[in-house]
């Protein structure tokens, strides 16, 4: 079955352009028949927010006193907060396959950011939003990806060529055309928002230019899609994934620059706006949701994919972007969920990008296939129910040293390649051999290096380290990038 509907952006825009907007939804799949002749209880909506460097401290309601945004802080307020949520990595493409996935991005090769060439998720990985079609969700993407797939050339060769957004579940995507042009032209100029819609890809084909900000444009895709499912009484994960606040740093249009003028100037001042701006897109989201009565039957979690560049915050942490201290991993959480998430509550467990696919599907009432092998673990008990997580295992990380550090001065020592983190215990390593080790509770941040002063605790750690790297990295490692994030 094939649904149109026509794209309503702003009356200027409709002025310029019509946009007709086409995605497949799967109705004829046996499990989805199935389950509506049993007529299962109504299956909740559900949509992922995912900002791209946003630092732990650039949120209000994370104790900026910088930036004010207001939506995320109402977010917030009328669900939990999560104060130790971690990225699979401090850099873009391994979280966003560990959101995907529920699995160490080690396990596909990813050790680093996608150059976007021929790097890609490889094709037949199962993922959240495959797991979710299956049980009758609609699945959307829209925003960045990075996850391999979207050049002209792949985009036109899918059976040979890298898989994109659709192979791995997606029903229907909006994404730009991520190859180096015109990404890195853009990047360069300082045009990617305010240019960023004449080079997009609507489900694997062209999509028209319409004269809209590309942080305004996807906002507008999303509360289209929301509209379509919710007139079809079909349930949807939403995946939204921000460019913001990202580089290039460019001015956010009004309201959103003016305010910070007499505060901020140069990249500050444009950080801000862009910040507030996707805060305010995120706010059009929440009151589409209640306009249409459905903000109580849907689940919301946002974060971002890891810490803070440039003009980003990493709160009280240590370092940023592309180092593995606190600031480059600990990253801000917010979920929502109206009746079912307690309002204004806090969490300081520690909590995982890996943990993201069971707690989608078990909100949703999907039970996970028992072949099927994650290295997350459901939050949903902690979200719902308010009870103690029983992690008793260690969390790794793993990411290929970067030369550069993406936060003002020296990149921070100790340099790391790895992590095992165990209770308050965290263990950095590079390439193995053990480098630091840090009690957090005590020490959050990392300034009392104890790797000599417990020679027990760092043994063990080490060895589980080594375990796991020799047993998560694959035969045939995906070659990746060695040139700075773009």
């Amino acid at each position: 079955m094939i649904v149109r509907y026509n794209g309503g952006v702003s009356r200027q825009t409709a002025r310029t352009a019509v946009r007709v907007l086409v995605f497949v939804v799967p109705l004829f799949s046996p499990i989805v028949h199935a389950a509506s002749e049993s007529r299962p209880a109504p299956k909740p909506n559900l949509i992922f927010i995912l900002a791209d460097d946003l630092g732990y401290g650039d949120l209000s309601c994370f104790q900026s006193d910088k930036i004010e945004t207001p939506h995320l802080d109402e977010l917030a307020r009328s669900g939990m907060r999560w104060t130790q949520f971690y990225a699979a990595a401090a850099v873009c493409t391994p979280t966003r396959a560990s959101c995907l996935t529920g699995r160490y991005p080690l396990r596909f090769g990813i050790t680093k950011h996608f150059k976007d060439g021929t790097e890609h998720l490889p094709r037949g990985t199962m993922t959240l939003p495959k797991l979710l079609r299956q049980a009758g969700y609609v699945t959307a993407h829209v925003g960045k990806w990075h996850l391999g797939g979207l050049n002209k050339a792949h985009v036109a060769n899918r059976k040979q060529g890298p898989p994109g957004p659709h192979e791995h579940g997606f029903d229907h995507y909006l994404c730009m055309n991520e190859e180096h042009e015109p990404r890195g032209r853009l990047l360069k100029t300082r045009r990617l928002y305010r240019d960023g819609t004449k080079y997009l890809f609507r489900n694997d084909q062209p999509a028209p230019y319409v004269e809209r900000h590309w942080t305004d444009y996807k906002i507008d895709e999303c509360l289209e899609l929301i509209e379509t499912c919710h007139r079809q009484g079909r349930p949807f994960f939403l995946n939204l994934w921000s460019d913001v606040p990202h580089t290039p740093y460019e001015p956010a249009p009004e309201p959103f620059l003016g305010p910070y003028k007499d505060r901020a100037k140069g990249d500050d001042l444009l950080y801000r706006s862009m910040v507030t701006h996707l805060d305010h897109g995120i706010g059009r989201i929440v009151a589409k949701l209640e306009q249409l009565g459905i903000a109580g039957d849907t689940l919301i979690i946002f974060t971002s994919d890891n810490g803070p560049s440039y003009q980003g915050s990493p709160g009280p942490w240590k370092g940023g972007k592309a180092d593995l201290h606190e600031g480059g991993i600990r990253v801000p959480m917010i979920a929502r969920w109206p009746g079912k998430i307690k309002a204004g509550s806090v969490c300081g467990e520690l909590g995982h990008t890996n943990d993201l696919l069971p707690t989608f599907c078990e909100a949703a009432g999907i039970r996970l296939p028992d072949e099927l092998k994650i290295d997350g673990m459901s939050l949903w008990p902690r979200l719902h129910e308010g009870k103690a997580l029983s992690r008793n295992g260690i969390v790794f990380w793993q990411l290929d040293l970067y030369k550069w550090f993406a936060q003002p001065g020296e990149k921070p020592k100790p340099y790391a390649t790895e992590i095992a983190r165990q209770g308050k215990w965290k263990l950095m390593a590079k390439e193995g051999i053990p480098v630091g080790l840090f009690d957090l509770e005590k020490d959050p941040r990392e300034q009392n290096n104890r790797l000599n002063e417990e020679p027990q605790v760092r043994d063990a750690l080490t060895q589980a380290l080594r375990e796991w790297l020799s047993s998560a990295r694959p035969k045939k490692v995906q070659s990746t990038s060695t040139v700075a994030d773009h």
